[in-house]
């Protein structure tokens, strides 16, 4: 596979980087290379440098350099899920004593992760409103080698001021880690902005189409890259040829997907600020979110994720979730089609009784790019009218 860019504008990279043609057939689209080991040409005599598809596959090399080019980063690594990248990068970079930040709005699988796997490392943590600079200067400790900021934020949408936040975090002598499933690398590339490492979960938006589990780790150091790629073999969790093959395929795609999830979910949060049974919409692009300013300096658009709280509490809440028909009912998020959920009770279950339980009465959607009207029609009938 070849690095080599044509063109540094977003939409050409996406199609081009990482995809060469095949060099046997000329097949433009890269091959599934579903294979575990490789022939040598004499002992240690490697072709292109595959010795077994632990260490290295193809399929997953392109789809690396597809997502090192989208981020602006130096390097590139996949993973099996988003939770397998987060936890090769804590084991890369920590050590028991430790200290990380954590926003107090985040993913409730990485909150599981930090509470009930990373704390019996000995490593510790502290939550921070992220969204407020001082708030996370005033978290650090002495001990802090990480700040972890998701931004938007999984399920309030919160906004955090990259820029502002990776200066505290290298004043300090800490890394910033920027979630950026959310946004992606088309509305928001964190690299760019003073992050030291981007995580995505590769199963949402990059892959787009709700037929594949993956993560992924772009880091803006080549030499933080080969100490992750160290820890990636050694402890396994790689994405498979054929995940690498779907991502890669999701990526061609990216741009204009987001720009139409984007669209929907402008219009979708709009009807929903005029409905009479909900009582607050969660939605940068809305001139009234706190971090709109923000996320329209570092955002290229908005995004395509939603949500909002309604009167009557949960079961109100959970009522909405189980009307909704042409929403589907169901966690994760990013496809085409689009979601409905309530955190409380699915994805954010784990977090219930910490510093990041969310809301009871909130409902999250994941706005899809199905026609705008069927969608604001949906909700209406899922509300009540």
């Amino acid at each position: 596979m070849s690095d080599r860019h044509i063109s540094q504008h977003f939409e050409t990279l996406a199609i081009h980087a990482g995809n060469t043609a095949d060099p046997l057939t000329g097949a433009v689209v890269p091959p599934i290379y579903q294979v575990s080991t490789y022939k040598q040409d004499g002992v240690g005599g490697l072709r292109g440098g595959y010795e077994y598809s632990r260490s290295a596959n193809p399929t997953r090399t392109a789809l690396e350099e597809n997502l090192a080019a989208l981020e602006g980063g130096r390097r590139g690594l996949a993973f099996a899920s988003g939770l397998a990248a987060e936890d090769c990068l804590l084991r890369t970079l920590l050590s028991p004593g430790d200290h990380v930040v954590i926003p107090d709005d985040a993913y409730g699988g990485t909150f599981r992760l930090f509470a009930k796997v990373v704390a019996r490392w000995g490593v510790e943590w502290s939550v921070a409103d992220t969204s407020d600079p001082a708030a996370v200067r005033a978290a650090l400790t002495p001990r802090t080698r990480i700040v972890w900021v998701e931004t938007p934020s999984n399920p309030l949408l919160g906004i955090t001021d990259i820029a502002a936040v990776a200066q505290i975090a290298r004043d300090a002598g800490a890394r910033l880690v920027v979630d950026n499933t959310f946004a992606t690398p088309y509305l928001q590339q964190p690299l760019s902005l003073g992050a030291d490492v981007v995580v995505h979960s590769l199963t949402k938006y990059m892959g787009g189409h709700s037929d594949v589990v993956g993560g992924a780790l772009i880091t803006a150091d080549a030499e933080l890259g080969e100490e992750l790629a160290f820890h990636q073999n050694a402890m396994g969790a790689v994405a498979g040829p054929f995940d690498s093959w779907l991502v890669l395929r999701g990526t061609k795609t990216l741009s204009v997907r987001m720009d139409r999830h984007s669209e929907n979910a402008a219009r979708v949060a709009e009807m929903l600020t005029r409905h009479p049974r909900v009582t607050s919409v969660l939605y940068p692009g809305l001139p009234d979110h706190p971090g709109h300013e923000v996320a329209a300096k570092q955002m290229r658009s908005f995004g395509g994720m939603v949500s909002f709280r309604v009167e009557g509490g949960e079961e109100a809440a959970v009522e909405v979730c189980n009307r909704a028909r042409v929403f589907t009912l169901g966690e994760s998020l990013g496809g085409v089609e689009s979601l409905i959920e309530h955190p409380g009770r699915m994805t954010h279950a784990s977090a219930a009784g910490s510093a990041l339980e969310v809301p009871a009465d909130l409902v999250r959607l994941s706005v899809g790019i199905e026609n705008v009207d069927d969608l604001l029609e949906d909700l209406q009938q899922a509300l009540g009218k």
